[in-house]
């Protein structure tokens, strides 16, 4: 198969390619000619679709940027045509490639990089981490096992033990009737999760044990040999989320975030205002002091984000996620800081938190808008739940919280939490 395009621009090359394993064998030739620059490969989060959406486009061209500016060839590996990371002049080299691991694969064996960056591409990256860790292929920034660790829901459960974390009651199961026992002994309402999903997928809440049954057989014929976690679900409580960039010294809230959905209903798919508008002094002390916490015990080199709920006056981390989130973008944006470069070259080493300005401007509130686009899939479910539901996210900065519209928000959330 043969290349695509072929762009110059500058006295300088960009490659959109079609499988190089493929024009090796069937062609007997390579049209891409590594250079000799010492490079850092970025994965991308291949097409949008519901769960992971454009936000992590922001990322990685922030990502290839910083590369860039810290001395190294910036080699892009996404195929989305409709992103900006695969425009011709973001990366010094594009593989428009599918995201498996047999294109990556054969790319690394022809570029030979630094490293690999997964932190940047959503979940679709981040599942590649463990096939980069047994080639033997450095993961920039935070290693695999820590990934591992906050991926795989029963270890990162039992970390928060360890730190003494709140959480909710859980355990771990294989079938359906180790899920049955396990949700019996946490008690109703449960909430069954996967582990390594995009968007919450095949995650329910569940409140009796055919409902268990009928979740694990349909969570096990979709994700075969997945570990499940059941959790008891707290209802009727508070959810907010912390974004964060550790480089091994120092510890950096880049925004703590306060939903204004109630519990059970998918980050991606809830309003959430910044900064917290509703919780306590203490409680937001709490939730940092948690979340650098668990940054430094997984000793996270990068982003991390971590979701919490709040039952009165008690604090409970439900999950973190070792990469940058859907938020980081929306968080840069409202504060103007760079904060996915700043992470970036934190990752590679070229920086510490430091080297930079990260003070806070922002006159009154951001909200974070979920975009839905039902109309696009008539006849599907518009319920949400913790499995997302929503294609993007918008913007809106509001002087106070006497805003019509952020009032109108809080309204219908009092109304489904007295449901």
């Amino acid at each position: 198969m043969r290349v695509q395009k072929i762009i110059f621009k500058n006295s300088s090359v960009t490659l959109i390619l079609r499988n190089p394993s493929k024009m090796s064998t069937t062609l007997n030739s390579n049209e891409s000619v590594p250079s000799q620059k010492k490079k850092i490969i970025v994965l991308g989060s291949g097409p949008n679709r519901i769960g992971q959406g454009i936000e992590f486009d922001y990322c990685c061209v922030h990502g290839l940027l910083a590369i860039k500016e810290s001395g190294y060839e910036a080699i892009m590996v996404n195929c989305n045509p409709e992103t900006v990371s695969t425009d011709f002049d973001i990366a010094d080299k594009l593989y428009f490639e599918p995201v498996y691991w047999e294109h990556l694969w054969e790319i690394i064996e022809l570029e030979k990089p630094e490293g690999v960056i997964v932190q940047l591409g959503g979940q679709t990256a981040l599942k590649l981490s463990k096939r980069l860790h047994e080639k033997g292929i450095k993961i920039i920034g935070t290693s695999f096992d820590a990934m591992d660790i906050a991926e795989d829901r029963g270890r990162f459960s039992d970390l928060l033990k360890d730190l003494n974390i709140p959480y909710p009651e859980y355990g771990t199961a294989l079938d359906a009737d180790e899920a049955i026992a396990v949700a019996n002994r946490v008690g109703y309402p449960v909430l069954v999760r996967p582990s390594y999903v995009l968007g919450g997928q095949r995650m329910r809440i569940v409140i009796n044990d055919e409902d268990v049954e009928k979740a694990v057989i349909s969570l096990l014929k979709h994700l075969p040999g997945n570990k499940i976690l059941i959790d008891h679900f707290l209802d009727r409580c508070q959810e907010a989320e912390v974004d964060a960039i550790f480089d091994g010294e120092n510890f950096h809230v880049m925004g703590v975030m306060e939903h204004i959905e109630p519990a059970g209903i998918h980050s991606g798919d809830s309003n959430a205002v910044l900064p917290a508008f509703n919780l306590t002094p203490l409680i937001v002390e709490t939730m940092e002091y948690y979340s650098e916490k668990i940054a430094r015990s997984l000793n996270i080199k990068g982003l991390i984000n971590i979701q919490f709920a709040i039952k009165g006056d008690k604090v409970y981390v439900i999950e973190a996620n070792p990469r940058a989130s859907r938020t980081t973008p929306f968080i840069a944006k409202a504060y103007g800081i760079p904060y996915l470069n700043i992470a970036t070259k934190v990752m590679i080493g070229s920086a510490k938190l430091t080297d930079f300005n990260l003070e806070k401007k922002l006159d009154g509130y951001a909200i974070k808008e979920p975009v839905f686009s039902f109309d696009k899939f008539p006849g599907v479910s518009k319920e949400l739940g913790p499995e997302m539901k929503s294609t993007g996210e918008a913007i809106r900065f509001i002087k106070d919280l006497r805003d019509p519209y952020f009032r109108t928000l809080y309204k219908e959330r009092s109304m489904n939490l007295s449901k």
